[in-house]
């Protein structure tokens, strides 16, 4: 007797049974909650946007570098701070069920990136120039622009300690948004000096905000001895008069750091870039100093900072490696695409140059040897598919090459293919004008599909 093969679900995974009850229908899965699917239309901004960091990278001679999305847990603990939010509420990290090892999804990458030039001595010869895109992970709440899983792209340069640097990433940051058709945003600047003068500041502050305990909330409370900086950030409006009563940073530098400071100020200004001293804008961690920036606009609500960046000299010896200089910056690429749909001209998704025609199976094997020959010329071709249903007409394959967006249609009909060549129609042109093409020939006449810019 055959048996009768029914199928059920396990935790949503179709499994085979032999009773013959009727079968449940499988639980629909979607994504996590604040990691999307990026789909066409959307995914050709995407790669518009990274055409155009790939190209602005290579005018900066900025190399690429990729790490690891999972990391020791340690590698952030140390190296963005275990008095940081990040580290105490955002991180997704988990023991290794097979050994034990905790590992977490990183969260940002500037440690990862320090932590291969440590493993892999990349300084050894010279300072370096790198760049980075990709997913990171923090589980916040998912709102405009800022996602558990979100992309970030980061340029860092390691082994410079000279202020040109400085203003070198921040023209490169400037450049890449200007590339991006992207306008009113701001360049606030700070400095943070050095350890010495940073931990005077550190004592003057917390005397100042511990005179005024009835006025911190409790954030700010939990932050006054471990991570004082921050509390100059807050966004409680309640506090706002405090803070800026604050003392500055900026009063505690010594000539040194001031005069990095203003060898900063002054190669932007030569370079036409419009900045404006923040003393409020910090990086709340002890291995900073001197130069910290951010790239700021009002159009997208709380989340407004598009980059964000700073000198690390400390970050190395933190890591475990010798004393190196550091410095570079983050940006968010979901926020930068929310202002490229306000201030940008659209991103037209990509079209093939061409789109075959092909009216039955005998025809196939002919048209799939000319489709091949002309993308190895470089020509962008999408074929139609007969599907369960058979060919399709030629007015309906014409319709659908028009809305494939494609220039032109190449025809593999009996009466061409009888005298070994395709019809190429223009879809673009008024009187949507239509020759032969020789098949034995392709490379002579393959550029004439193309989009030339």
């Amino acid at each position: 007797m055959t048996e009768k093969l029914t199928a059920s679900t396990v935790d949503g995974v179709l499994v085979p049974k032999s009773d013959g009850r009727p079968v449940a229908k499988a639980e629909k899965l979607v994504s996590v909650k604040g990691m999307n699917d990026i789909l066409p239309p959307d995914s050709a901004r995407w790669d518009w946007l990274e055409d155009k960091v790939r190209t602005r990278m290579k005018r900066y001679a900025y190399q690429s570098i990729r790490t690891p999305i999972l990391e020791p847990t340690a590698l952030f603990v140390r190296g963005t701070g275990e008095a940081t939010d990040i580290v105490e509420k955002e991180m997704y990290s988990f023991e290794d069920r097979l050994n034990g090892e905790l590992l977490t999804l990183r969260p940002e990458n500037t440690p990862g990136v320090v932590r291969a030039a440590i493993q892999h001595n990349l300084t050894y010869d010279g300072g370096k120039r790198l760049y980075y895109m990709g997913p990171m992970f923090r589980h916040e709440r998912p709102q405009r622009g800022r996602y558990r899983q979100f992309y970030q792209l980061g340029a860092e340069a390691l082994g410079f300690a000279d202020p040109q640097v400085d203003a070198e990433l921040m023209l490169l940051a400037h450049d890449l948004l200007a590339d991006l058709g992207l306008r009113d945003f701001r360049v606030e600047i700070n400095s943070l000096g050095l350890p010495a003068e940073r931990k005077l500041h550190r004592a003057s502050l917390i005397s100042y905000f511990q005179k005024h305990m009835d006025m911190l909330d409790a954030e700010a409370q939990r932050r006054l001895l471990t991570n004082p900086l921050r509390i100059l950030d807050t966004k409680n409006p309640a506090m706002q008069a405090l803070v800026m009563a604050a003392p500055q940073l900026l009063g505690f530098l010594g000539e040194s750091s001031l005069r990095h400071f203003d060898a900063v100020k002054s190669l932007l200004s030569a370079c036409g870039v419009k900045w404006a001293v923040n003393p409020r804008l910090v990086r709340g961690l002890d291995y900073y100093s001197h130069t910290v920036f951010e790239f700021v606009t009002d159009q997208l609500g709380a989340q407004g900072t598009l980059c964000g960046g700073g000198r690390y000299d400390g970050l190395f010896e933190l890591l475990g490696g010798k004393p190196t200089p550091a410095v570079g910056w983050g940006m968010g690429l979901e926020r930068v695409l929310e202002l490229v749909k306000e201030q940008a001209a659209d991103i037209a998704p990509s079209a093939p140059d061409a789109f075959a025609v092909i009216l039955d199976a005998p025809s196939l094997p002919v048209a799939v040897k000319a489709l091949a020959e002309l993308r190895n010329c470089g020509v962008n071709v999408q074929m139609h598919a007969s599907g369960v249903e058979g060919w399709a007409s030629m007015k309906s394959q014409l319709k659908r090459a028009d809305s494939s967006g494609a220039r032109f249609a190449l025809i593999f009909g009996a009466d061409e293919l009888a005298g070994n060549c395709v019809a190429v129609k223009s879809l673009r042109e008024i009187d949507g004008q239509q020759i032969r093409q020789p098949l034995g020939g392709i490379s002579s006449w393959a550029r004439t599909l193309q989009l030339i810019n």
